[in-house]
């Protein structure tokens, strides 16, 4: 019974969507080059990139609360 080397796990690139090996060698992952982490850090910054805060719209209940 020989015991198989892990394969390596791969990751696809947020950007390009290159397979990218899950190693230290590998200094961008989960980006498979520096201009993919640059690409979406811009992103980011230009907001193009955002996370849900949870409302849908603050100033969407113009009327104010119900008084049921």
């Amino acid at each position: 019974m020989a015991h198989e080397t892990p394969r390596p796990r791969t990751v696809n690139c947020p950007t390009c969507a290159e397979i990218v090996e899950w190693s230290p060698a590998r200094p961008w992952r989960p980006f498979c080059s520096e201009r993919c982490r640059l690409i979406d850090l811009g992103n980011w910054l230009d907001e193009s990139h955002r996370i849900p805060d949870g409302e849908a719209d603050p100033f969407g209940d113009v009327a104010g609360p119900s008084r049921d």
